[in-house]
């Protein structure tokens, strides 16, 4: 039985963010991959190695699932994740655009999250 869209979403999510990135990119990035963070080249390598250079120096960071939508081919992931244990870490969604099983695009947002907000409902 194939996987849901949404989990290879949060497969590729947990896989990076637990340091296994060129994994992640093996089983489910496209060969015809982009993506659209500002900070990197739109290619599949240049995100790659910054993930991996993220990786190597934050090797406890986490990743929290809080919300997953899929529609159609495209999978939203909203998620709380912490560079390291002791921080408040970024609100982030990761929207992924899938061809057939294969992540073909991606964007990414992130909002850090305040030590002090007036917001009593809280980020997630």
């Amino acid at each position: 039985m194939k996987n849901s869209l949404k989990e290879n979403a949060v497969s590729f999510l947990q896989l990076v963010a637990s340091g296994e990135v060129r994994e992640a990119y093996s089983r489910y990035i496209s060969p015809d991959f982009r993506h659209h963070n500002p900070f990197f080249r739109g290619d599949a390598d240049s995100l790659m190695l910054a993930m991996e250079e993220n990786a190597a120096q934050n090797p406890n960071k986490s990743l929290e699932v809080k919300r997953v939508i899929e529609d159609e081919n495209m999978v939203v992931v909203y998620s709380h994740i912490k560079q390291k244990p002791d921080d408040l870490g970024v609100a982030v969604v990761h929207i992924f655009r899938f061809h057939n099983e294969s992540i073909v695009e991606l964007w990414d947002v992130g909002q850090p999250i305040p030590e002090n907000s007036p917001n009593e409902n809280g980020v997630f």
